[in-house]
């Protein structure tokens, strides 16, 4: 099992959940799942990225639990779900487990936002299609994700595109050499890598602690069994429920091309709202801003809610250039 996160504290602490339970999935993995705020309130899914766990949504958790019913869970292999069952690494487990995870927690007919955040994001898309998805689904969030050519778009490297910068990554990428304790380095390295010039200390600290409680064997897994290989562009026209797209304009892994692209596949998109400055994981860098967009989904798209605090609409630019 994976080894448990804890990040500072402040809004970045790991909330008590109101119930804790353990989803089944279809090849019989089990996933950690969390619910935070009333029951009666509306619903909102969070699905998070590769390396990282329900923790990782701690300070988005705090700015909806008052007035949503927040869903979290730790993908297979993150968090305290253990190692995956038969089916692995792959974007049909990913789906899998979001379908579990939304049959055990939303009741008969009740539906919710769900938004995925980068490798939370493709779950999300590997899902499209599927009827769960358009049942349960009144609305979805992709935040700093990418459909295909991850590893080609990336830009951690300063090199110039092509083969030799995208092998070079390819092998980064796939790496389960060790993270080692988070210290002084370790955190520069990651900030450049994953977050924006601008984080502070206690966000780099908050992701570091999250990121280096993976097991290598589980992030070396997803590396290269998903996102080295990752095409999910043909099943984008299967998202039919209203999509918003966030994306940090500092973003090193998923570069805001890959947004775009998902942009202009979607048969039904709710804007892309571009933060500037910010890096990779703004759930943790922009909290504010990532539950901004959530509310407005909820607002719009989940007949008889009207949550308060509701920010600006989807689509609305939070920074220098608009998409």
């Amino acid at each position: 099992m994976s080894r448990t996160t804890q990040s500072p504290g402040g809004r970045y602490a790991p909330l008590a959940a109101v119930r804790e339970l353990t989803v089944t999935s279809a090849d019989g993995s089990r996933v950690h799942t969390e619910i935070h705020g009333p029951e009666k309130a509306p619903a909102v899914v969070l699905v998070h990225g590769w390396t990282c766990s329900t923790a990782f949504w701690s300070a988005v958790v705090r700015e909806l639990a008052a007035d949503h019913r927040v869903i979290a869970y730790d993908q297979r292999g993150h968090g305290r779900s253990p190692v995956p069952g038969p089916g692995g690494y792959s974007t049909t487990a990913l789906a899998d487990d979001l379908e579990a995870v939304l049959a055990a927690t939303l009741a008969p007919g009740e539906r919710a936002v769900i938004a995925g955040h980068s490798m939370g994001g493709m779950t999300v898309m590997a899902a499209a299609g599927r009827p769960f998805l358009t049942e349960r689904a009144a609305a979805a969030l992709l935040c700093n994700t990418g459909s295909s050519r991850l590893v080609a778009e990336s830009v951690v490297l300063p090199l110039r595109a092509g083969r030799i910068r995208t092998a070079i990554q390819r092998a980064v990428l796939a790496s389960s050499a060790p993270l080692g304790p988070v210290n002084g380095m370790s955190r520069k390295i990651l900030q450049y890598a994953t977050m924006g010039p601008r984080a502070t200390r206690e966000q780099v600290q908050a992701c570091a602690e999250i990121v280096h409680a993976c097991p290598r064997k589980v992030r070396a897994g997803w590396a290269t069994e998903v996102l080295a290989i990752l095409d999910l562009d043909a099943g984008l026209g299967g998202l039919t429920m209203p999509t918003a797209v966030i994306t940090g304009s500092a973003d090193r892994l998923t570069p805001p091309v890959l947004s775009q692209r998902i942009i202009d596949a979607l048969p039904n998109s709710a804007g892309l709202t571009t933060l500037d400055g910010k890096g990779h994981m703004t759930p943790i860098e922009a909290p504010d801003e990532v539950g901004s967009v959530i509310r407005g989904l909820v607002r719009d798209h989940l007949p008889g809610h009207s949550a308060p605090g509701g920010g600006p609409a989807t689509g609305e630019l939070v920074g220098e250039e608009s998409a």
